[in-house]
This record gives structure tokens, C-alpha cells and sequence, in this order.
């Protein structure tokens, strides 16, 4: 069935990014399947993530379908979007459903989309992961696919007003080696290993990351333990 929704969404957005001079670096696209079932893993810093996790995707000439709260498809405007783009509402009330549909989508050869950590870090630091993801892939038959993004909390993200404006911001993303989730393990400890290869590529982005905060009140955006005023991740000191 052709697409006609979702090409035409990539175009606004990238035109969007180009008004706005957002400065990308992105490593690591042709480690995406050109074909076949994956399931596509990121951290979670910003609002638009789908958005940039979606981009790196395209050289691939990928669709990522990706799951996203139920509330998203409630919405009169991102609504009928979202639906049209094939994503998949998760009712957390009634997760099974999203489960189902997403474990569909993969043994028919799509890409989805998981954030494990399930909701915005406000620390910039990886959450623990929910195992779902390790689950699809492990059911489904297919690899995960690790990514980082760094930076696109400086757009827009929970607890600060969107910034859209002409700042030639940076985004860095980085696409890991496709990782077997072997069905023989447990959940778990494929979420592990998931989870330490998120954290090596994000630490990776950060490294690259061009540029540095410009002063005291420009330091929100970057994680405690690197001597930004983010709030500390629950667990740990500062």
C-alpha cells in the first residue's frame, strides 16, 4: 500500500530543520537493515525524538513504525497523523494490544520504534529499560537496532519551552550494529546488554557534541555528572 502520508511529514520536517539551521552529525545509518523486521532502540531526551530517530532511518530508505501513549492518537491534529504514518498506540492500561500489533508489524518486515525507558529523561542520563523491546525482538525473530541521540532536548523537552528558533543548534545521532536477541536468553539480560550499548553510543554522541554551554544560565541542558545543572538521575548524588 502506498504511502502517503508519512514522505510528505519527513519532507515538513526536514524543511523545518533546514529553516531553523539545525546542525546534524549522524553515524552510523548503514547499520539499518535495508529490509526486514528490526526493532529500532533510543534513549529519550526531547519531544522529538521520533522525529530524529525517524530521520537516521533514511538512508535506509526505512519507515519506522513506532510506538507512542495512547494519548498521542487522542489528540485532533497528531491524531489522524499518527494513525495515517501506522504507529502504534500503546493504552497502558492494555498493553497486550500494542504488543500484538507491533509483534505483527515486525514479522511483516517493518522497523518499530521503542523508547524503553517509556518516558523523557529529565536527566538526560538513561532510565532503566523496560524489557518490552528485548521481548519483540526475541518473539518476533528479528535484531535490535541501538541508537543515541544528543542535543535535541535543547528543542524541546519536559520542563522547558520549545525553542524553535534560528540557533543552528547541533543534533548528534549515532546507530549501533544490529544486536541479536537470542531467544535462549532472558529478557532481561538481552535488556542489559541493550541498555549498555545505548549508554556507549550516547557517551559517544556527548563526545562528539560540538559545542559546550556558553555560561552559568546556558547549563540545563547537560547531565550533573558532567557538570551541567540537569537534575540529578533518582539513585544518584547531587
Amino acid at each position: 500500500m502506498a504511502e502517503l502520508v508519512y514522505p510528505p511529514v519527513i519532507g515538513a520536517a526536514r524543511t523545518v530543520f533546514k529553516a531553523i539551521d539545525l546542525k546534524f552529525d549522524i553515524a552510523g545509518t548503514d547499520n539499518i537493515p535495508r529490509r526486514g523486521g528490526a526493532v529500532l532502540v533510543s534513549n529519550h531526551i526531547g519531544y522529538l525524538d521520533f522525529v530524529f530517530c525517524g530521520l537516521a532511518a533514511r538512508p535506509a530508505k526505512r519507515l519506522v513504525r513506532f510506538m507512542a501513549k495512547d494519548s498521542v492518537f487522542r489528540h485532533k491534529v497528531s491524531g489522524p497523523l499518527m494513525r495515517a504514518m501506522k504507529h502504534i498506540p500503546v493504552d497502558r492500561s492494555q498493553g497486550v494490544h500494542a504488543y500484538k500489533n507491533a509483534l505483527s508489524a515486525l514479522r511483516s518486515g517493518e522497523i518499530i520504534g521503542v523508547f524503553p525507558e517509556a518516558t523523557i529523561s529529565e536527566s538526560f542520563t538513561l532510565k532503566n529499560f523496560k524489557s518490552g523491546a528485548a521481548r519483540l525482538a526475541q518473539e518476533a525473530g528479528v535484531p535490535l537496532l541501538p541508537m543515541a541521540l544528543w542535543g535535541t532536548q535543547r528543542l524541546w523537552t519536559k520542563g522547558h519551552k520549545r525553542d524553535l528558533g534560528r540557533r543552528h543548534y547541533p543534533v548528534t545521532i549515532r546507530v549501533g550494529e544490529p544486536m541479536e536477541a537470542d531467544p535462549a536468553e532472558s529478557a532481561e539480560k538481552v535488556t542489559d546488554r541493550l541498555r549498555a550499548r545505548v549508554q556507549e553510543l550516547l557517551e559517544a554522541a556527548q563526545r562528539a557534541y560540538p559545542v559546550r554551554p556558553r555560561g552559568p544560565e546556558d547549563t540545563w541542558w547537560v547531565p550533573a555528572h558532567l557538570g551541567g545543572t540537569a537534575p540529578a538521575a533518582p539513585g544518584t548524588a547531587g
